[in-house]
């Protein structure tokens, strides 16, 4: 049984992670977290099955009973249960977007951690990235690409960490070009450039998250497209990817490794 913590668990996809994962009899639910001052902290979180732990507001405290953190909060905080992960020893998988560049290279070059990062943990996301690199590799330049995503009006960051993985998973088909990342369009701007990489951003209602690349040929276009209709799917993820990792040795590991494409 693999003992796992859930952190932000009041948090949209946090409370469907710790919904789950208390509901899974091959998962143990050791620790639950939240903010100080969070005004669950100190209580149990009513689950389908059970109840949680009581919440806490001290992630190094409860470490020491978990095999694997799971967290989808925010890039600060997410930053620092990462290295305090890896400092303890203890397995992380992580969810959460909006990451910099400067973080991610100290996430990939972080000694000993051990950890699943992925922008979606959607499995069926997960496929569609797959599908994305080998349609690309196999159209190449006789196709122009865009992406487009929609999300609901309280995300924060922009373009989503999808999108932004399914641009590069489509530029990595040709790494010898000199690509041109355009994120939306206004004004007389003149034709589309032959090396342009188009991704729209649209914001409203309560959308999950949808995602769509577009390949747009000479007389045809193939779209691909993801809806994710209920944030279950990407906790069913996190826990696939939870379990997975318990067991593995040192690396920064993608849900592509967990699904074994």
């Amino acid at each position: 049984m693999v003992k796992v913590i859930v952190t932000g668990a009041a948090g949209k996809v946090g409370s469907a992670i710790l919904r789950l994962a208390l509901a899974d009899k091959d998962v143990e639910v050791t620790g639950v977290l939240e903010t100080k001052g969070h005004p669950l902290v100190g209580k149990p979180v009513e689950g389908a099955v059970k109840s949680s732990p009581p919440v806490a507001d001290d992630l190094a405290a409860m470490t020491p009973w978990c095999d694997v953190i799971i967290d989808f909060t925010g890039p600060e905080a997410s930053l620092a249960h990462f290295r305090l992960a890896a400092a303890k020893g203890k397995a992380i998988v992580i969810g959460t977007t909006g990451f910099s560049d400067e973080a991610l290279r100290e996430m990939e070059n972080t000694p000993g951690a051990r950890a699943v990062i992925s922008p979606n943990m959607s499995v069926g996301m997960n496929l569609m990235f797959d599908i994305v690199e080998k349609v690309s590799k196999t159209l190449q330049d006789d196709y122009d690409i865009e992406i487009v995503e929609m999300h609901h009006r309280l995300k924060k960051d922009s373009p989503s960490g999808t999108a932004v993985k399914l641009m590069e998973i489509a530029e990595s088909a040709r790494p010898d070009k000199d690509w041109q990342e355009v994120f939306g369009r206004k004004g007389l701007i003149g034709e589309r450039k032959h090396n342009e990489i188009g991704v729209l951003a649209l914001r409203g209602g309560d959308v999950v998250g949808e995602h769509t690349v577009m390949f747009a040929g000479t007389g045809e276009r193939l779209e691909i497209t993801h809806r994710a209709y209920s944030r279950d799917n990407f906790a069913r993820g996190a826990i696939l990817a939870a379990k997975w990792i318990a067991d593995k040795g040192p690396g920064i590991y993608t849900m592509k490794n967990v699904l074994g494409l």
